[in-house]
């Protein structure tokens, strides 16, 4: 078979796995890709280097393609996102001194509650929250925001946001420079081993289906390369479903654990693939269920709902026209190349592409491709639902 090579930039995080797992196991090569991936420093880096065509593929925050098709950040350039690479995996943690602080005000970690959580935040400083993410435009700061912008106390000059990439969030927090960060794994696990952090809420408990990751490529790119994007989606889509296997996951483990990928102990990986989350050094793991997710429930599937709420809220941060930002968010997420992709194949797939996020409280049956599918629970933390079809509908 002759093999078509492909560069593919990634940040090494836990939900990086997909793609490891395709170049390692083979699943790419049997799509007739020879996988060459490319790890970045930053996500500015890794942004910049597909715009300018240095990379092919892109393992990317679901906002991303979105903002860099709306000409936020960096060179304006229309990126595509062919699908979810996975969901959730995120965990936002604390300093030693805010810990005590907000102990003081009778709150306890039970690591499953937003709002008491939101509430002791502000109650226990006076002083503005200084809060590390990975990047402006990602999913970790559109959960804190909508998650913080609901506690009562709270108001903009009350928090300050900044960069920090998230091999660099441990340091950040052991020299003091944070006080609070939303992170993916393993980093968040890093800095509870490292700085003496306590993480206090897993994202999920936020929204409990947020993409987090998508693949991304640049559209010009994926018109002139169609059978190409589809081979990617399908290798992925092989490894995710791999990956789900809770049998596979100690060889997952150790393959992430390499030099060449994630380069870290397999005790700093491990939580994330178990759903294993030890929230302080001393105390025992918490059995986090949907932590992370690569493939079951449509993990995959770009939903353009997803799309839509993401170009919401950058139209709130950037004074937008909305519905326009909609159609381009829409554009981004194409939900017809994954169904391209798959379904010859006989993936089960839902048979619409959008659905009223937040809606689903539990595990629902919906019509898909085979008869029907189990999707959710996607529910958002304060019980808000978003139907981007119903132009009355109130904001998170």
């Amino acid at each position: 078979m002759k093999m078509t090579p492909i560069h593919c930039g990634y940040l090494p995080l836990v939900d990086c796995a997909p793609l490891i797992i395709a170049q390692e196991l083979r699943f790419a090569a049997e799509e007739g890709l020879d996988l060459q991936l490319m790890k970045q420093p930053s996500w500015s880096a890794l942004r910049d280097r597909l715009a300018f065509g240095q990379i092919d593929f892109a393992h990317m925050l679901s906002p991303m393609p979105i903002a860099m098709s709306l000409g936020l950040g960096g060179v304006a350039t229309r990126v595509d996102a062919l699908m979810v690479l996975s969901v959730n995996g995120t965990v936002i943690g604390i300093s030693a001194d805010l810990e005590r602080q907000m102990q003081q005000t009778g709150w306890t970690n039970s690591f499953d509650a937003p709002q008491a959580t939101s509430r002791a935040l502000f109650e226990a400083s006076s002083r503005p929250l200084r809060i590390g993410v990975p990047f402006p435009f990602s999913m970790h700061r559109m959960l804190l925001e909508t998650w913080l912008s609901q506690a009562p106390g709270y108001a903009q000059e009350r928090i300050e946001i900044v960069t920090v990439p998230p091999p660099q969030m441990a340091d950040a927090m052991r020299e003091g420079a944070l006080d609070m960060f939303c992170v993916g794994e393993p980093w968040g696990t890093v800095a509870v081993q490292h700085s003496g952090a306590s993480l206090i809420l897993p994202g999920s408990s936020i929204w409990a289906c947020a993409p987090e990751k998508v693949l991304g490529v640049r559209h010009d790119w994926a018109a002139e390369n169609n059978q190409t994007c589809q081979a990617m989606i399908r290798a992925l889509s092989k490894a995710t479903h791999w990956l789900d296997q809770p049998q596979n996951t100690p060889l997952a483990t150790s393959i992430l654990a390499r030099s060449q990928h994630l380069d870290l102990p397999d005790h700093a990986i491990d939580p994330a693939l178990t759903h294993q989350i030890t929230t302080k050094l001393g105390q025992p793991p918490r059995q986090t269920d949907r932590f992370l997710r690569f493939y079951q429930s449509a993990a995959n599937f770009p939903w353009l709902s997803q799309a839509s709420w993401i170009a919401d809220v950058l139209s709130d941060w950037h004074a937008l026209e909305n519905d326009q930002a909609r159609q381009i968010a829409r554009a981004c997420f194409r939900s017809d190349l994954y169904r391209a992709a798959l379904a010859p194949i006989g993936v089960d797939l839902p048979k619409t592409s959008e659905k009223v996020e937040g809606a689903m409280k539990a595990p629902t049956l919906t019509s898909s491709t085979m008869g029907q599918m189990i999707l959710g629970p996607d529910e958002f933390f304060n019980g808000a639902v978003f139907d981007f079809s119903a132009s009355d509908m109130p904001k998170n």
